[in-house]
Order: structure tokens, then C-alpha cells, then sequence
């Protein structure tokens, strides 16, 4: 007499989630440079000549030097 074996279960599927990562990253990266792109708009016209100078100013009046 033969012994049935138990039916095979279908293997699972495991979720790819690669793609994922890289999205992510590309979406960071596109952050990333817009915020350098409106940082670099701000600091070079003249708000950021004014930020800079007051901020100097306040540091050296910290120090006691101006």
C-alpha cells in the first residue's frame, strides 16, 4: 500500500519593494534641491546682504568687539 503524500501549497509570493527606495530618494534629492535653489535666491539678492549684516553684527556685539 502507497502513502499519499500531503498536496503541495503554491509558494508564496514575497512583495518587491525596491522601487520604493528609489522613489524615495528621488524625491528627497528633488527637495534637497529646491530648497538650495530658494536658500541660494534668498542669501544672494538683497534680504540676505541685510540678514547677514545684522546677524554679523549681533555676533561681534556678543563678543564685546563691535
Amino acid at each position: 500500500m502507497r502513502t499519499r503524500l500531503p498536496a503541495r501549497r503554491p509558494a508564496r509570493r514575497v512583495a518587491d519593494d525596491r522601487g520604493i527606495t528609489t522613489a524615495e530618494y528621488a524625491v528627497g534629492t528633488a527637495a534637497g534641491a529646491g530648497l538650495a535653489g530658494l536658500l541660494y535666491t534668498l542669501l544672494t539678492g538683497g534680504f540676505g546682504d541685510r540678514l547677514l549684516k545684522t546677524l554679523f553684527d549681533h555676533v561681534l556685539g556678543l563678543l564685546g568687539i563691535g
